[in-house]
């Protein structure tokens, strides 16, 4: 369903846009510390392997957040949707540089290099992962979701639905 101005954009269409844009952040920021900075290139093993360990993470963790929060959706009028504020895009490149910044001043710039290339996985797990799953749980179901107010980075996301 595209976005109107007058039906917010669905949970899926979300996870999409804001996937895309935090793991395209994180690949300009990953490219700048391997081109610029050559204290990002220390421990090269060290870094795959959080990375992978990473990526199994957000493989696991990721569609289980996901299908609970599909699980504790509640069929919500029309006018309720959209009460969940979405996290504004311009926020995700500010909250990877700060991220990335804090890390590289702190533990060294190739824990920063770890922090952008863990945003780009994040962002295509949600880019595509989870917005697949979604996107299953809306063909079984019949249902289109979408975030209502509540939804809290460390609560979880909180949905509401609508029947089709």
């Amino acid at each position: 369903m595209p976005p109107t101005s007058d039906v917010p954009p669905t949970y899926r269409v979300r996870l999409r846009l804001e996937g895309r844009a935090l793991a395209l952040t994180g690949t300009v920021g990953f490219v700048v510390l391997l081109v610029f900075v050559g204290e990002a290139h220390r421990s090269p093993l060290s870094t795959v392997i959080q990375l992978g360990i990473l990526a199994m993470l957000v493989a696991w963790l990721g569609p289980a957040s996901a299908r609970r929060a599909m699980v504790g959706a509640e069929q919500r009028p029309m006018k309720d949707l959209g009460s969940g504020e979405p996290t504004p895009l311009w926020q995700l490149p500010a909250i990877v540089v700060a991220l990335t910044a804090l890390a590289g001043l702190l533990a060294g710039w190739d824990a920063g290099l770890r922090v952008s290339a863990g945003c780009v996985l994040v962002g295509l797990g949600q880019a595509i992962l989870l917005e697949r799953v979604v996107g299953a749980e809306e063909a079984t179901s019949r249902r289109r979701f979408f975030r209502v107010a509540g939804s809290r980075i460390l609560r979880g996301t909180r949905l509401g639905y609508i029947k089709l």
